[in-house]
């Protein structure tokens, strides 16, 4: 079975929810990732059986959240904000049936080892809540500047909290920006791989590029094929998203940026170009 195309909504930050489900269900993209501020946003305004509609009618699943920080090092009163507000985010993710949710490695200026070990520690926890409301955690791993930056670090992690519902999202800007190696793949397993999400990089240096780099799949220099080789040997047949934080993407028309991008991760991913749907507008 092939891995299934969706589009991360950070791809359009500067839509609403609603618009970000209408634009996407225009261009025949049935599965979304969610950012959850948005979906937050929308609920102050509109019930939740209304958004459900909204998303039912245009056939559209919510497949991943994202994201959740603050959870693996935060301490005392920080600590049990950001645990409440995950606690509330795992409630929207059980009552739209998002069946992952993306965890974000804490950025920290120095990494020692009882750092590691409360990050442990806290996702643990973090995954015996999320257990409750039958929703699985995906760890991102960040390329600098946290207690987390390599593929081999994050898989440690999830390997020493020994929570089945626990696994890793693979963001491949974080990969390969980062000090991930090649061989850290071997490491990797299909129990643990919940999430992967693809962009590319052109024309900037590795060790300066920042997230507003990332362009679309295909365009530029990181070896996709052979990453997408190596899920298919492990037999991942997940969901793949197209994730970028590009500001110029933001201003121009969404359902332009929604439909270059699904076709480019159809094409990366080896698959037909979708037809599009017939436009509908948002509410």
């Amino acid at each position: 079975m092939a891995m299934r195309p969706c589009l991360s909504a950070a791809l359009t930050m500067s839509c609403s929810f609603a618009d970000d489900v209408a634009h996407f269900a225009d261009v025949g993209c049935h599965a979304m990732e969610v950012w959850l501020t948005k979906l937050e946003e929308h609920l102050e305004r509109h019930s939740v059986a209304t958004t459900k509609k909204l998303v039912a009618d245009r056939g559209l699943e919510l497949i991943a959240a994202a994201y959740q920080g603050g959870l693996l090092l935060s301490e005392g009163e920080a600590r049990r904000s950001h645990f409440d507000h995950f606690r509330r985010r795992l409630d929207l993710c059980s009552e739209f049936g998002v069946p992952t949710l993306l965890i974000a490695a804490d950025h920290a200026s120095e990494v020692a080892a009882s750092m590691l070990q409360r990050a442990m520690d806290s996702l643990a926890e973090a995954a015996q809540w999320a257990e409750s409301y039958g929703v699985r955690l995906a760890l991102e791993f960040r390329g600098r500047g946290a207690c987390c930056t390599s593929l081999e670090t994050a898989l440690a992690l999830v390997q020493q909290c020994g929570a089945p519902n626990v696994g890793i999202n693979f963001d491949v800007f974080h990969y390969y920006t980062g000090p991930s190696k090649a061989e850290d793949l071997t490491l990797l397993t299909l129990d643990r791989l919940f999430h992967v999400q693809l962009c590319d990089l052109a024309g900037v240096p590795r060790e300066v590029a920042v997230d507003a780099d990332r362009i679309l799949p295909g365009d530029g220099d990181f070896h996709l094929q052979s990453l997408l080789d190596q899920f298919r040997r492990l037999g991942y047949d997940g969901w793949v998203a197209v994730e970028t934080f590009n500001r110029t993407f933001w201003q121009m028309n969404p359902t332009q940026v929604a439909e270059t991008a699904i076709t480019a991760l159809r094409k990366v991913l080896g698959l037909a170009v979708a037809q599009p749907r017939q436009s509908s507008s948002a509410t």
